[in-house]
């Protein structure tokens, strides 16, 4: 979507993907589709807005609640598809971990609590299955995040990266970015 400095919308596009089932409660996304229709759905716009002689001053990325992509930091590749914040695949790895761990505690320090919509498990789930992923993960080959991460690696070329606080701390970093020329243009 486009708008004005005042909120009114200059255009919008658009595009639908599949949703993946590979089993009962599981919920996946190929993340190479979801690149594609960003791609071309933001060239579109962009294109339109350069023919109304509209000039662009930001983008924003929204995310995808707690969807989940591993890739390989040496080629952006996703390691597995995208596991979607609705997928329930982890839901005995969480009952496992609130029966193991005080999650009364967890709780009170986050205020969250052990749940597959949440990224943790879903990670441990990929490392777990994906032949290599451990390996690569413990050789540092690998980056984590949820789509809006994934697309904002991809429009850099790699280049963003989050910072010490971010690693040590756990919580979403605040960028500034400078346009370079990428995918977009």
């Amino acid at each position: 979507m486009a708008f004005t400095a005042a909120g009114e919308t200059l255009g919008t596009e658009q595009q639908s993907f599949e949703q993946i089932y590979p089993g009962p409660g599981w919920v996946e996304h190929d993340a190479e589709v979801i690149w594609a229709t960003v791609l071309s759905t933001s060239r579109k716009l962009l294109r339109s807005l350069a023919d109304a002689r509209r000039p662009v001053a930001a983008i924003g990325i929204t995310n995808q609640r707690e969807t989940t992509i591993l890739w390989d930091r040496r080629s952006g590749a996703p390691l597995y598809n995208a596991i979607v914040w609705q997928d329930r695949r982890t839901a005995e790895r969480c009952r496992d971990l609130a029966r193991d761990h005080d999650e009364a505690e967890l709780s009170r320090k986050t205020g969250l609590r052990f749940d597959p919509y949440f990224s943790a498990t879903k990670i441990a789930w990929i490392l777990d299955r994906v032949p290599g992923a451990r390996e690569a993960a413990k050789a540092g080959h690998l980056a984590f995040g949820t789509v809006d991460s994934f697309l904002i690696w991809r429009l850099t070329g790699g280049r963003l990266r989050p910072p010490a606080s971010h690693r040590r701390h756990q919580c979403k970093p605040h960028c500034s970015l400078r346009h370079r020329p990428g995918p977009l243009g």
